[in-house]
């Protein structure tokens, strides 16, 4: 496993983009635990991209425009679902001293699907992993498996040091309505931009 494989990674992983806006605002609204929970689910959303590209479905999403589409659209119409549980204070991602608690699973559940209705994911890592394996060596494989599993693992710390500095910010963030409703917007606009820009995306 290269250095230039590790730092790519680690720039791509804490690049913003919707796992790391998810894990933020589990972190805020829920805490240390439910970020590291929100982390977890998006760490596990990645493995069917990278079984995807392992096994060449991804190549499918590339060549054919209706599997494209279906998944991508699937993305923006669940993106644009949690900026509006966002914005009418009613989800996991209302920032609430009061908030219900909830469930292990449907935090899980939602960060796998944030992930999951991303078919840029499957191409990117189509095209990623190819870069560092070499498809004609004989421990090709092998090797896809133990990057994608670096992957998911920097995925994972990463997130999870973004959603702990966000739970810290947490009793700041409660104390004062104005912020608290500057979030929930702040949150909810950025889901909108997300979803427009993956429902823009070409393959």
């Amino acid at each position: 496993m290269s250095l230039e494989f590790l730092l790519t990674s680690l720039v791509i992983v804490a690049s913003p983009g919707t796992g790391v806006l998810y894990t933020l605002a589990a972190g805020l609204s829920r805490g240390a635990r439910a970020s590291v929970i929100a982390a977890f689910g998006c760490t596990l959303g990645i493995v069917p991209h990278i079984a995807a590209a392992v096994t060449g479905l991804a190549a499918v999403l590339h060549t054919s425009a209706l599997a494209f589409e279906i998944i991508k659209y699937l993305g923006v119409a669940y993106l644009l679902y949690m900026a509006w549980k966002t914005i009418t204070d009613r989800g996991a991602l209302s920032v609430d001293e009061e908030a219900a608690p909830r469930s292990v699973r449907q935090t899980i559940a939602s960060g796998i699907l944030l992930n999951i209705l991303n078919p840029k994911l499957s191409i990117f890592f189509f095209a990623f992993l190819p870069q560092f394996v070499s498809p004609t060596q004989p421990d090709a494989l092998p090797m896809m498996l133990v990057l994608s599993g670096a992957f998911m693992a920097l995925t994972f710390v990463v997130f999870v040091g973004y959603g702990v500095f966000a739970a810290a910010m947490r009793r700041h963030v409660i104390s004062r309505p104005a912020v608290v409703t500057w979030m929930r917007r702040t949150f909810a606009a950025a889901f909108v931009a997300m979803g427009a820009k993956l429902a823009l995306a070409d393959r």
